[in-house]
């Protein structure tokens, strides 16, 4: 098995956003745990109580047409007959006692760090997206007053007004 750092990576590359959810496909997981699609997808079916709705889903035919569109299709996907199941983290976790083997046990802890990397990172990512947002609106207001102090400056004095009528000296 490859070291758990590149593994973790390796995870976090094949989780898909579904549906709103991060899932991750059978055909991956299969790959992941060293046994073939059919045999993880049978074990599921003989225990499907325990994966509900919210821990597994099968994708539509548009939703698994559209995402063989955008990564292509690679051999291990192509003779499909029936769309992927997806597997959420709840779904991924129970997968562990479906699949009792050792190595099932040790890629489900790292397939665990991986979503937690994930949601770091989402994390993270919301955070920044936040902290920029309120800079702009901080540096819009910043800005907006150097450019009136700036328009102020480029306006033309306004000419004195003469006074109408005659004065003496003139």
């Amino acid at each position: 098995m490859s070291h758990p750092h590149a593994l973790v990576e390796r995870i976090t590359k094949t989780i898909l956003f579904i549906r709103g959810e991060k899932v991750l496909l059978d055909t991956d997981l299969a790959a992941l745990y060293g046994v073939d699609t059919a045999t993880l997808v049978r074990a599921v079916k003989r225990n499907i109580t325990r994966f509900p709705d919210d821990f597994m889903l099968q994708l539509t035919e548009e939703e698994w047409a559209h995402l063989k569109s955008q990564i292509g299709i690679s051999s291990s996907w192509g003779g499909r007959r029936y769309a992927p199941y997806a597997f959420t983290e709840q779904g991924v976790a129970m997968l562990s006692g479906v699949l009792r083997s050792e190595q099932a046990i040790r890629v489900n802890i790292e397939i665990m760090r991986a979503f937690v990397r994930l949601r770091e990172i989402l994390t993270t990512h919301h955070d920044l997206a936040k902290k920029l947002n309120s800079l702009e609106r901080k540096y819009d207001a910043q800005f907006k007053a150097v450019f009136d102090a700036i328009r102020q400056l480029m306006e033309p004095p306004v000419p004195k007004k003469k006074p109408i009528g005659f004065h003496k000296g003139e």
